[in-house]
């Protein structure tokens, strides 16, 4: 009897894990990394990257942040309902010479948690 009881709450604890699992926000990301190149010193670049929450419940961005001061972010403020389409877009300020390798990190309540998009290139004279 014991048995049948404790077989009966894994399993009830299992399939809730499962629908849970299957009812949270998810992103599907077109790319999560960006190359641009060459870039003239000076010039701001801004790179897109685009997604579609392919959740059954409303994906909100929690927070997206560079990992610089060079990095402006700008992300979704509303919820994206599943199935819909979101934007979000790192400015990079191209000041010093060189290459770089830049991230941004968006914080949400997607299954997968936080995500790291990158930026890189070179910057020149």
């Amino acid at each position: 009897m014991k048995n049948r009881k404790t077989f009966t709450t894994l399993l009830a604890v299992c399939l809730t894990t499962v629908v849970l699992a299957h009812s949270l926000a998810s992103f599907n990301w077109i790319e999560t990394t960006h190359d641009f190149g060459k870039i003239q010193k000076g010039t701001p670049v801004t790179a897109s990257f685009e997604f579609t929450n392919k959740g059954s419940e409303p994906l909100i961005i929690s927070n997206a942040t560079g990992s610089c001061g060079c990095t402006g972010v700008d992300y979704p403020k509303e919820a994206i309902l599943p199935n819909q389409k979101g934007v979000i877009q790192a400015t990079f300020s191209a000041a010093a010479t060189g290459p770089f390798a830049k991230s941004v990190t968006v914080e949400s309540n997607a299954a997968s948690g936080i995500v790291v998009l990158h930026i890189q290139g070179e910057v020149v004279e």
